[in-house]
């Protein structure tokens, strides 16, 4: 295994956010140190106890929170992670990155990093196909931020269509790559 071996996963609100309950699970068992931070909003689909749980880390959903020691927890995680991973990262957090928004514990983490970034988006498939989201994966990437799917699946709003979170196994997988 690489000798870079911390992940951080940023959670966002979507539906598809207990599926990074399977990421990271299968990026332990590959012996990776995995911590995550969450969106406020993703509190709504999955909670920090569970994450925290699957992670085995104390989870930072909130930029605010007083600390029990002294430390500034975005610039704290954003110097640990060798790979920042959003899995699901909704439209909102790639509009977020691509203008510089650091408004909450997963964009200024990942805004105040020199970490390889993957992003993994999940949404509706008009949302992935909007020109505005289009344009702002296209800044990302050239950038130099990494991407993987979204793909074609049955999606939240009963729609069939890309937009679908890319497999667990796709997603570990170009983690690992990504780390090597």
């Amino acid at each position: 295994m690489s000798k870079k071996n911390h992940v951080l996963i940023g959670v966002t609100a979507s539906i598809a956010a207990y599926k990074s309950c399977e990421i990271i699970s299968a990026l332990r068992k590959s012996g990776y140190e995995v911590k995550v931070a969450m969106s406020q909003d993703a509190k709504h689909f999955i909670t920090a106890l569970t994450l925290q749980t699957i992670s085995g880390n104390k989870v930072a959903s909130d930029m605010f929170e007083l600390p029990a020691e002294w430390d500034i927890v975005h610039v704290t995680l954003a110097k640990w992670a060798d790979l920042i991973l959003v899995a699901p990262a909704t439209a909102d957090m790639i509009g977020k990155l691509a203008h510089g928004r650091a408004d909450c514990v997963v964009s200024a983490t990942i805004l105040s990093s020199k970490a390889d970034i993957l992003i993994a988006p999940a949404m509706n498939d008009n949302m992935y196909l909007n020109k505005t989201v289009r344009s702002n994966i296209k800044t990302l990437k050239s950038l130099g931020y990494n991407f993987i799917g979204p793909v074609k699946g049955n999606l939240a709003c009963g729609n069939i269509g890309i937009g679908h979170l890319a497999s667990v196994s796709e997603i570990v997988k170009t983690s690992k790559d990504i780390l090597k």
